[in-house]
């Protein structure tokens, strides 16, 4: 028996809305092996940092060519929370330069490579809603919920950076630092829930994903402001020899804490509605079967004894 439905724990949680909902995001994360899967996630979104870095980088050089006072301006705004590229930005401005055939390189390795990880973000997502793999999306249509998810991504960071370089221009350090968290924070929060709301094969409703939209989006801004200082933590207590490699955990590390806090926050909102409507049947997609349209249950068997298609 696990432990979230022994007989102690189901009575504190008989007690208590707020421990019931506890245990039960735990005993999701559990049952859909979303550890497994926020690691797949930290693996394609590490392969995917230095191609987009590289091609963020490669374009903000043609825009900023010749305006060396805003190109100082957002290195030392929304630049300058990047785990490692902030940091090495800062100590070289002139890096900051436009080259097409980085840029191409950038684009076609970030391309191939946030896709991936956007796929393995629709997989997770399908295991927390419990969608049969027979009513998850075909590879096409993952493709294109990846690129949208690539959309969304891209408008975001275009939108922290521009309202960090405002934030800056406008002369307030002190409080444009909370301004900037609290915009990068309502920014995230949208983001997150449009990418709850869309990337599976499921039907929440906007409803279902708010709620752990909002924690995640401000963990996910928390991270933003101290993950430079996270990694640059691991690289000082690492020697010189090992320095490089110290760089690549702390990096690793600052992405597995963006994955689970992103899957742990989905499966939050999956015990929202299962506390709610008894299950979660109601945002499974429509059965394709000829019996009238009803699935079995059968057809709803959890998805820890279901391959995961986290990784087509």
């Amino acid at each position: 028996m696990a432990w979230t439905t022994s007989d102690k724990v189901m009575e504190f949680r008989e007690r208590s809305v707020a421990i019931d909902l506890v245990v039960d995001t735990l005993d999701g994360w559990r049952r859909h092996i979303s550890g497994r899967n926020a690691s797949v996630l930290a693996f394609f979104g590490f392969l995917s940092i230095f191609p987009l870095l590289l091609a963020a980088t490669t374009i903000l050089g043609f825009v900023l060519e010749g305006n060396e006072d805003l190109q100082q301006r957002i290195i030392d705004g929304a630049l300058a929370d990047i785990p490692v590229l902030g940091q090495e930005l800062q100590n070289d401005p002139a890096s900051l330069t436009g080259n097409w055939w980085a840029l191409i390189v950038g684009l076609g390795g970030a391309l191939w490579s946030s896709t991936k990880a956007f796929v393995a973000l629709q997989g997770a997502l399908d295991d927390i809603w419990e969608v049969s793999v027979d009513h998850r999306d075909a590879m096409p249509k993952q493709r294109g919920k990846a690129l949208l998810g690539l959309l969304f991504i891209g408008a975001a960071q275009v939108g922290t950076i521009a309202i960090s370089t405002l934030v800056n221009a406008a002369g307030l350090p002190g409080i444009g630092r909370i301004a900037l968290l609290l915009a990068t924070a309502a920014i995230n929060i949208t983001v997150l829930a449009a990418m709850y709301r869309f990337l599976t094969a499921a039907e929440p409703t906007w409803n279902d994903v708010w709620p752990g939209a909002v924690g995640a989006g401000v963990v996910f801004s928390v991270l933003q402001y101290f993950g430079t200082a996270i990694v640059d933590r691991i690289q000082e207590n690492a020697s010189s020899t090992y320095g490089n490699f110290a760089i690549v955990l702390g990096l690793v590390t600052w992405l597995s804490l963006l994955a689970i806090s992103s899957l742990m926050a989905a499966e939050f909102n999956a015990a929202r509605v299962r506390r709610k409507e008894g299950s979660i049947d109601r945002v499974q997609p429509p059965g394709n079967d000829t019996d009238g349209g009803a699935d079995t249950g059968a057809e709803r068997a959890a998805p820890a004894d279901q391959t995961s298609t986290a990784t087509a």
